[in-house]
């Protein structure tokens, strides 16, 4: 095989990205007629077709696709090597991670404590719905994702999932329902609930079933500070790890009424198999687990 040039395959990679020769050509300021000539150089050198017309765009065919996750892999690992090496002895590190919309604020505090008020640390906190934060990561834009849901993974996948804690759930509510059983609780109080695609809510419906209990939904949130607020508004009994509610137990505004056996809110961290990792991410991996020993 011919030997493969580099900006080439960038050239493949913004026509792919783009789905036109009009539009990448445009944005990397070449000729439409140029960077045609070079996308097909760059196809004889690999012996296939990369694109086929489809109207007035190019779509990838099966050899583009796979051309196209090598390229993103090539530039991604000089990005990375790139990122890495220019820091190296520079006085001042960035840690950037990305937590789930509705993770648990306390949780995330608690997590980059070890980290906050160093001089030589600087962590950058995103938010965002997951699909998009591992896409990040992936880009690496992040250096790690915290959240509560395990990512899809196959024996591709670079994610490396980290389980940090692992908390328990509890009926939460007014200090003066102290006292009364569970059961009673679960039948006469109205409820207020993750939204059904949380693990734990589906724990909760399966001890439900077991209790043969039919609850009186409140509110449903999936947002963990929603929750929060919602059960000091005093709409009903939340369903929710205490650390959560952790001031408001604290103060008494709120109340431990029962434990619920079985059910646990898992708190993760992902992050990606990287060839020069960021070394603040087993740092602070190191700090919370020795902080929880």
């Amino acid at each position: 095989m011919a030997h493969l040039n580099l900006h080439h395959l960038r050239l493949f990679r913004a026509v792919a990205r783009d789905g036109t020769l009009t539009g990448a050509a445009r944005a990397l300021n070449l000729s439409q007629s140029a960077l045609s000539t070079q996308i097909r150089t760059l196809e004889a050198a690999l012996g296939h077709d990369l694109f086929e017309r489809r109207g007035r765009g190019l779509v990838l065919t099966e050899a583009g696709h796979i051309a196209l996750d090598h390229a993103e892999a090539i530039f991604r690992t000089a990005e990375d090597l790139s990122a890495t090496l220019q820091h190296v002895g520079t006085a001042r590190r960035v840690l950037r991670i990305g937590a789930l919309a509705t993770l648990s604020r306390n949780f995330q505090i608690g997590f980059v404590r070890p980290l906050l008020g160093r001089a030589d640390v600087e962590v950058v906190l995103r938010s965002g719905p997951q699909a998009e934060l591992l896409r990040a990561l992936e880009a690496l834009s992040l250096d790690m994702v915290l959240t509560n849901l395990v990512p899809a993974r196959d024996a591709a996948s670079r994610y490396l999932v980290h389980e940090l804690a692992t908390q328990p759930v509890s009926l939460v509510g007014p200090p003066e329902l102290a006292g009364r059983s569970l059961a009673a609780l679960l039948a006469s109080e109205p409820l207020i609930l993750p939204t059904p695609e949380a693990a734990l809510r589906a724990a909760f419906d399966a001890m439900l079933g077991r209790l043969d209990v039919v609850p009186r939904v409140a509110a449903e949130a999936d947002d963990m500070a929603m929750l929060r607020l919602l059960a000091r508004a005093g709409a009903g009994l939340a369903v929710i790890p205490p650390v959560v509610v952790r001031d408001e137990l604290a103060s008494g505004t709120l109340h431990e009424l029962a434990r619920l056996d079985g059910i646990v809110e898992s708190f993760l961290a992902v992050t990606l198999q990287r060839r020069f990792p960021n070394p603040l991410v087993a740092e602070i991996l190191g700090a919370f687990r020795a902080g929880r020993d």
